[in-house]
């Protein structure tokens, strides 16, 4: 018996999160999930994770990792939430080090220290870990973030924001610690997975006329991905890449969710009146 996925979108932000289930049926890891936060008011509820919650709960799942791909800039990561509700450790790419470094200058974020340790593990590239008697490895793939990383299961990969859909392209590399040339050739590590090889987003951005979805095989990315198709030189990608970026405003959930998600997903601590606030640093980002 092999692995399974069952993927959870998350409308207002785009976002896939996935449930992989090993091969025992019993153990499994969450990937990527999401808090819905209104920005206008600062609220946050826990709606899209509670029906994620409550999949596993009916299928008697023991979680044995919520893992991140990245930190992320367009949505709040409910990991801490998901981890109070079904347990599990939290886990990341050792290059949230860097990520952590930069923003919590940017934010002035002196409550923690950027060594990763609010994490509950960071993988490097290659490390592997079992789930169910389903061997994951752990792919480093940098380039939209320095953190970025792949979690290999079977034909299965989860690759966060490393590529999107054929029809959107491949993600921006403009944030701290990006690399167009990175970003190349770690696409072409996930190529090298095999054509049946099946890639899960962490994003998808269809035109009209498309529904959502969670996936695209390697064949049908290297085929047809209007950025990283086969044949592409990797100077051609950087050029255009990087002209793109120069032209994209920042994602509109930004400054929350860096803050958040660079903490592991935990609020910045109250402040001596009890509530806790998001810091918007004034021309600086």
């Amino acid at each position: 018996m092999s692995s399974e996925v069952r993927s959870f979108h998350h409308e207002p932000t785009r976002t896939w999160s996935h449930v992989l289930v090993g091969a025992d049926g019993r153990h499994a890891v969450v990937i990527d999930p999401v808090l819905d936060y209104e920005a206008s008011s600062g609220r946050m509820s826990t709606t899209t994770a509670d029906t994620l919650i409550k999949w596993c709960r009916e299928r008697e799942l023991a979680i044995d990792w919520i893992l991140e791909t990245h930190a992320h800039a367009d949505h709040l990561s409910a990991a801490p939430y998901v981890k109070s509700q079904l347990g599990g450790r939290i886990g990341i790419g050792e290059g949230i080090r860097k990520v952590q470094g930069h923003f919590f200058k940017v934010f002035n974020a002196t409550d923690i220290v950027p060594d990763g340790s609010v994490f509950d593990h960071l993988f490097a590239d290659g490390d592997t870990f079992d789930v169910g008697g389903t061997c994951v490895t752990v792919m480093s793939t940098p380039g939209h973030t320095s953190d970025s990383v792949t979690y290999v299961a079977d034909d299965k990969a989860f690759i966060g924001d490393t590529l999107f859909s054929p029809d959107y392209g491949s993600a921006r590399c403009d944030f701290p610690g990006g690399d167009a040339g990175e970003l190349y050739r770690s696409v072409q590590r996930l190529y090298a997975l095999g054509d049946e090889t099946r890639l899960y987003l962490c994003h998808d951005y269809p035109p009209d006329g498309r529904e959502p979805q969670p996936s695209f095989t390697v064949a049908e990315q290297r085929g047809g991905n209007r950025h990283l198709h086969q044949g592409i030189a990797e100077a051609d990608f950087v050029s255009m890449r990087t002209q793109r970026d120069r032209g994209l405003a920042l994602p509109e959930l930004i400054i929350p969710s860096v803050q958040i998600n660079v903490r592991a997903g935990q609020l910045p601590p109250p402040e001596d009146n009890g509530i806790a606030y998001i810091k918007v640093p004034i021309n600086t980002l």
